[in-house]
């Protein structure tokens, strides 16, 4: 069985993201792909604030509402609460959202 080569998977509404999440990372940015301990992808993002009282979960989910170009409300974690490697769900055009996260990576590959 071969591994996914994107971080995301579609459904018939939504788009489930992978990303690994680094706090107080000096800006909120994603900065490409990162392949986790198991080989999966992931998108490697950072956020500036600290990971205290579930503000780097909001960070996150407003940085990756703007990059899918949806609604903050249309972003719900899934899971991963108090872990760097987490699951989001991005509501809308499964289509639209994968060609923005993949027009935001481009061709990488994971590092």
């Amino acid at each position: 069985m071969s591994l996914p080569s994107v971080p995301w998977s579609l459904s018939a509404d939504a788009v489930l993201v992978t990303v690994r999440a680094t706090p107080r990372g000096g800006r909120d940015a994603i900065d490409g792909l990162i392949a986790l301990g198991d080989g999966r992808p992931a998108l490697k993002a950072r956020v500036s604030v600290a990971a205290e009282d579930g503000k780097a979960n909001d960070a996150l989910a407003r940085l990756l509402a703007k990059a899918a170009g949806i609604a903050p409300s249309r972003v719900e974690l899934v899971s991963g609460a108090t872990g760097r490697t987490k699951c989001f769900r991005l509501s809308g055009d499964p289509h639209d959202i994968a060609a923005r996260l993949q027009a935001l990576i481009g061709n990488g590959s994971p590092a």
